[in-house]
């Protein structure tokens, strides 16, 4: 088993980048049918299935520390997911990808004591600004308040998921906070009445969905945490926005106003910059 997921870390995150964003293609295309929460539900659901048959986790050999990352790690996972889902359902997937990576964006400059990573610091800011609708711009302000909560969740998954892979083995932590998560968000889409309309095809979407926007990115990113620093890991995201709004505009065909694409580059150049300044601070330390 370990064999199969034994991806050197850098391409792993790439790998799962791409996943997620085409995954998060398919389910913008399922909200209109079954909205958003029963969307991130059944995606979970169906992850949790598919990696609790992939790795059969013995939930009974967790003890008191394990079951306790567990819970905060898969409660994290699951409300990340679906308040994102909330807010891509109200604005562009690309805008929301951007806003939502302000969270690892966030963490990655944290901890550092250079002058250089303000300048970082300020590009996502003038990113976050152009996207903010001063002007009526169209955009709806409960999609961009959620994005930037689903980042605060995206931050902590990323802490949390660093600290578990550090005393469970990947697989076993993925499938075990996969189930948790499905406890916490099945009832939002139960309440929600969007799994009374499901039909075959939209549970092979979902199926679809699962694979690749959790079962394959989470059990990737698990992996690449084991060998990366939570720090390290949240630079290495820095094309997210961009391939969020490229798969966006191939699936959906959202696109994005020259003002948006800018701050979209801005938050990408922020992420790259602080990747490379980190990096030479490594070296150099």
């Amino acid at each position: 088993m370990k064999s199969k997921f034994n991806i050197p870390p850098i391409p792993a995150v790439i790998t799962s980048i791409i996943s997620v964003q085409c995954g998060a293609a398919i389910a913008k295309g399922l909200f209109p049918e079954i909205g958003a929460a029963a969307t991130a539900s059944l995606r979970i659901g169906l992850s949790a299935v598919i990696l609790f048959i992939t790795f059969r986790p013995n939930l009974f050999k967790l003890n008191a520390k394990q079951w306790q990352y567990v819970f905060l790690y898969g409660s994290t996972l699951g409300l990340m997911n679906m308040i994102f889902y909330l807010a891509i359902e109200r604005i562009p997937v690309g805008l929301g990808v951007t806003l939502e990576f302000v969270g690892p964006l966030i963490l990655a400059i944290s901890t550092s004591k250079k002058a250089i990573d303000f300048i970082w610091v300020s590009l996502s800011i003038i990113g976050i600004a152009l996207i903010a609708p001063w002007h009526s711009n169209g955009l709806n302000i409960g999609g961009i308040l959620l994005a930037l909560l689903a980042g605060a969740f995206w931050a902590a998954y990323i802490v949390l998921g660093g600290k578990i892979s550090k005393i469970m083995k990947g697989g076993e932590a993925v499938s075990a906070g996969m189930l948790i998560a499905t406890i916490v968000i099945l009832p939002f889409g139960i309440f929600s009445g969007g799994f009374s309309v499901l039909t075959p095809r939209l549970l092979g979407l979902g199926a679809a969905l699962a694979l690749l926007s959790s079962a394959v990115p989470f059990t990737l990113e698990m992996s690449a945490l084991k060998k990366l620093p939570a720090k390290t890991f949240s630079i290495l995201m820095s094309l997210e926005p961009a391939v969020a709004s490229l798969a966006a505009f191939v699936f959906l065909q959202e696109y994005l106003s020259f003002t948006e694409c800018v701050a979209v580059a801005c938050v990408v150049i922020a992420s790259a910059g602080s990747s490379f300044t980190a990096r030479r601070n490594h070296q150099g330390g």
